[in-house]
């Protein structure tokens, strides 16, 4: 459903409907021979391996992405569910939850310079929490619209947010 890459090292983090999250080493791509010309590439598979693979939804997830600066990972799932997860050098594991949204979790984001996590569903709501208490401080409603993704400026405090068009 997603795929991520980290912000600095060979690592993709995928979302799957299997409930899974996946984290992959994606360093083999440094070895990897050049492609030239159009249309020269070679599959995911061939340069890359699980490095983790990280259940705890009762559903399909969504999304996941990895923390700008801390070894963490969330993710967002149709069990209505956000999960952070901690990564070491040799394993990864579920930290907490949080809930509180009434329908799927589309999409649920770090914020890229404060300890906070924004998330949007298909219960109409945007939410804000706290990262460290993994509690919402905030929700936004709008009655018309489900969300499915959001986006994140990179530098400000600025959040965008799509739903589908319904004629």
């Amino acid at each position: 459903m997603s795929a991520l890459f980290h912000p600095k090292d060979d690592l993709v983090v995928s979302a799957s409907m299997d409930q899974t999250v996946r984290v992959w080493d994606i360093s083999g791509l440094r070895k990897g021979t050049p492609q030239t010309g159009p249309g020269n590439f070679d599959t995911f598979d061939n340069f890359s391996t699980v490095k983790y693979v990280l259940e705890g939804h009762d559903r399909g997830v969504n999304y996941a992405m990895f923390h700008p600066t801390l070894p963490l990972i969330i993710s967002a799932a149709d069990d209505r569910t956000i999960k952070i997860w901690r990564m070491s050098e040799t394993k990864a594991w579920e930290v907490d939850s949080c809930r509180g949204h009434f329908n799927n979790v589309s999409t649920a984001l770090f914020h890229p310079s404060r300890e906070l996590i924004v998330s949007c569903g298909e219960d109409k709501t945007i939410r804000v929490w706290d990262l460290q208490k993994r509690t919402a401080i905030q929700t936004f409603r709008r009655e018309h619209d489900r969300f499915w993704v959001l986006a994140a400026h990179p530098h400000l405090s600025l959040f965008a947010a799509g739903a589908p068009a319904f004629a």
